[in-house]
């Protein structure tokens, strides 16, 4: 769907956030890596250390377990690569356009039932991550679309939106000036 055909539907256009979905599958190709070389090194550390009770098991229980969660994070960013390859957020004065891989949903306002945001994880790396800030929104018919840091000015969409379903602070399009 084009920007002119949900212009018409949702009102003007004020801004497009995009997300980074290249970041994201780098991430996954280093988390496959990182578990791919702890696999690879703690299995013949742990088939080593078989019958001794030196460090070795200890070594091997931290190598295997490295190259575990390294493929696990990484096969699942990966499918989340995929999932929201082409993802972008058009905020129209009425409503959002979600695209995903070439499919646009229209989302009035009114459609949103809920917007809640968490932001600032105090975790290590959490923003490198794209866990930094998170904003889920929940649709009325129970579907959830969920920004992160992944997501150019993912804070402002969020504000944005809030104020749109929460308080009724609509953003004006391109071209619109304030009658204050």
């Amino acid at each position: 769907m084009r920007r002119t055909e949900a212009a018409k539907q949702l009102g003007g256009f004020v801004r497009e956030h995009r997300t980074d979905g290249g970041r994201r599958l780098r991430q996954a190709g280093i988390m496959l890596v990182v578990g791919a070389v702890g696999m690879a090194f703690g299995v013949p550390v742990a088939v080593a250390s078989i019958g001794t009770t030196d460090g070795a098991p200890q070594l091997a229980g931290l190598l295997l377990g490295v190259g575990l969660a390294g493929l696990g994070l990484g096969i699942w960013r990966l499918i989340q690569g995929f999932r929201t390859r082409e993802q972008s957020f058009d905020v129209h004065e009425r409503g959002l356009t979600h695209r995903v891989a070439g499919t646009a949903t229209l989302i009035p306002w009114q459609d949103i039932a809920s917007v809640g945001a968490r932001g600032e994880d105090g975790r290590p790396l959490a923003e490198a991550r794209g866990m930094g800030f998170t904003c889920n929104i929940v649709l009325t018919d129970g579907r959830r679309i969920r920004i992160d840091t992944f997501t150019e000015d993912a804070r402002q969409l969020a504000v944005i939106t809030h104020c749109a379903v929460h308080l009724g602070q609509f953003p004006e399009g391109r071209g619109h000036r304030r009658t204050d």
